[in-house]
C-alpha cells in the first residue's frame, strides 16, 4: 500500500510539469475535442518514455548493484532541481500550434523529465506496468485539468505547479541518497 501511495506521489509530481505547461497552453481558446486528444497524447508519452528510462535503468541496475540506488536518488534530485529553476524562469510564449506534428513535439518536450524518472525507478526496480500506467494517467489527468482552467488561473499558478513537482522530488531523492 505504501508502495501505491509513493508512486502516485511520484507520478502526481511528473504530472505537474505537463498541469504547469498545460495552464498556459489553456489560454488558448481550445475545444474540447483538441484539449481530449491533447490530453491523451500527453498521456501516453508519459507512458512510453518512463517505459523506456526504466528498461534502461534495469540494464543498469544489474551491472551497478547496491550503487544503483544512490545513482537513482540523484537522478530525482536533479530532475527536481531542474523543475524548481525552471519555475522561475520567465515562460516564453510557443509559436508549435498544439496539433499534428507541433503536438507531438510538445508531448516529447513536456515527458522528457518523464524518462529521467523512469531510469531511477528501473534502477530501483519498481513495478514497470503499474508506475507507467500511474504517471501516464496522472499527466494525462493534470493536463486535462490544466488545459480546462488555464485561462483563467493560469496567471496566479503557473510556475508554483512545476514547483511543487520539483521539491517532491528532491524529496524523494534525499530520501534515496540518505
Amino acid at each position: 500500500m505504501s508502495e501505491l501511495f509513493t508512486l502516485f506521489i511520484m507520478a502526481s509530481a511528473l504530472g505537474m510539469d505537463a498541469f504547469s505547461v498545460a495552464l498556459g497552453m489553456g489560454m488558448l481558446g481550445l475545444r474540447l475535442r483538441q484539449i481530449f486528444h491533447i490530453g491523451v497524447t500527453i498521456g501516453a508519452f508519459h507512458i512510453v518514455m518512463p517505459l523506456l528510462g526504466m528498461l534502461t535503468g534495469k540494464l543498469l541496475s544489474n551491472y551497478f548493484g547496491m550503487i544503483a540506488t544512490y545513482i537513482g536518488g540523484g537522478l530525482l534530485l536533479i530532475i527536481g532541481l531542474q523543475m524548481v529553476i525552471a519555475s522561475f524562469k520567465s515562460d516564453e510564449e510557443s509559436s508549435i500550434e498544439p496539433i499534428g506534428f507541433g503536438l507531438i513535439l510538445f508531448a516529447v518536450g513536456v515527458s522528457l523529465d518523464s524518462f529521467s524518472a523512469g531510469l531511477s525507478f528501473g534502477i530501483l526496480g519498481a513495478k514497470t506496468a503499474l508506475t507507467v500506467i500511474m504517471i501516464g494517467v496522472m499527466s494525462m489527468i493534470l493536463s486535462w485539468v490544466g488545459l480546462l482552467i488555464g485561462a483563467r488561473f493560469q496567471k496566479y499558478i503557473g510556475s508554483y505547479g512545476e514547483l511543487l513537482g520539483g521539491f517532491i522530488l528532491i524529496g524523494f531523492g534525499l530520501k534515496l541518497i540518505l
